[in-house]
């Protein structure tokens, strides 16, 4: 009798130690985490990464490397996490570069509906239109008659993607004509708009703001659903009559198909974890243009899907189809 209780005590033992071990094995993360960027160094993006990074890495007790991958339209940064099939190497970015793809691009080498999926969301960028202080336009009424009275004859640029999308749709959905100025860098578009060598601009806050608060640029209007914390006076689309130009530019954490709901959870948690300990870091992103968010993967997925089906809005409008 005494044997045979022996016999079960040891295979308890045995079986408890198989199941710590093994619960031992989900928990995340078991090595280093990667954060693939899609753009380079001391970007906004690159800066929330790292400020992440650094919290994480103390958190979590492993390595969290941050590796800016940019070129191809964020396309290499996407491949290089999707292929990777590894929870443990994720994507950091605005949903946005690559929910545009499918429209700027004749055939892509995933599906990122399928391939990807959101981890959690982190910020909110507000998009903007504005124009010279010299054109002594203050509002957006007041611009869209000055369009409709010199149709063609003003010259307007965005940034590449969303900012393209939700400007050129409305003036098309508008019937408004303007020509479209492509910038390689964007970065210089704001003082050209100073100069006069466009007249609208429609692009991230943050691009704008130094002009805007030094008088020289007008901010008629931001996309957010909010006003932004940093140029409090500039009034949202929807408060001034303009629903159509709503848009929040969201981003965060995503992984390739395949990453355990629990796992996503766990890693979202961690963020608003880290987040919550240190105010320094909503702070420093607002800096960036950026806003603090933390989204769990569920309230995460449904904002991405939301703005997915604007882009394909604003597309049918556009005339522009999707990628086969």
């Amino acid at each position: 009798m005494g044997r045979l209780v022996t016999i079960a005590a040891l295979a308890f033992a045995a079986l408890f130690h198989a199941i710590s071990g093994a619960a031992a094995q989900q928990t995340y993360p078991s090595r280093t985490v990667r954060f693939i960027l899609p753009y380079g160094a001391a970007s906004a993006t690159d800066i929330a990464a790292r400020l992440f990074a650094d919290r994480l890495s103390k958190l979590w007790g492993k390595p969290v490397v941050v590796e800016n991958r940019p070129g191809g339209d964020g396309v290499v940064s996407l491949n290089a996490v999707i292929t990777a099939h590894d929870d443990h190497t994720l994507w950091f970015g605005p949903a946005g570069a690559f929910n545009v793809l499918p429209y700027e691009h004749d055939t892509l080498p995933f599906d990122t509906r399928r391939d990807l999926v959101p981890v959690v969301g982190l910020v909110s960028v507000s998009l903007a239109i504005s124009t010279a202080t010299a054109m002594n336009v203050d509002t957006m009424d007041q611009l869209i008659k000055l369009v409709r009275s010199e149709p063609g004859k003003l010259n307007a640029s965005a940034a590449n993607g969303i900012s393209e999308f939700l400007l050129f749709g409305f003036f098309k959905k508008m019937g408004l004509q303007a020509v479209d100025v492509p910038y390689r860098d964007i970065m210089q578009a704001p003082n050209d708009l100073v100069g006069g060598r466009i007249q609208i601009l429609c692009t991230s806050l943050a691009v704008v703001q130094p002009l805007g608060q030094a008088g020289r640029i007008k901010v008629l209007l931001v996309s957010s659903h909010q006003r932004s914390p940093t140029m409090p006076d500039v009034p949202t689309a929807a408060e001034l009559g303009y629903p159509d130009l709503t848009f929040d530019s969201i981003g965060g954490v995503f992984a390739a198909t395949g990453i355990s709901d629990k796992a996503r959870e766990s890693i979202a948690a961690d963020f608003r974890k880290v987040a919550d300990a240190d105010p320094a870091i909503g702070e420093r992103l607002i800096n960036t243009g950026q806003i603090l968010t933390i989204e769990p993967p569920a309230k995460f997925t449904a904002e991405v899907e939301q703005q997915r089906d604007k882009l394909a809005d604003l597309a049918k409008i556009l005339g522009i189809k999707p990628a086969q």
